[in-house]
């Protein structure tokens, strides 16, 4: 998993980019790419979405 701090784009392949939580595809440098995060249980968590569309179907 790649840090989800880290700019996408940097290094990124599809075998180790973040996959869209929604429709699974590799997220490589997409402009509409989105990212939630949350606190749980005392850790930062986070999903990534590879478009807007992606998240509001999640």
């Amino acid at each position: 998993m790649v840090d989800p701090t880290s700019d996408l784009g940097e290094d990124l392949t599809a075998e180790n980019a973040p996959a869209c939580a929604t429709c699974g595809d590799p997220i490589v440098q997409d402009p509409e790419h989105v990212v939630e995060t949350w606190v749980e249980d005392e850790s930062v968590a986070s999903r990534h979405f590879c478009s807007q569309d992606c998240r509001d179907e999640f």
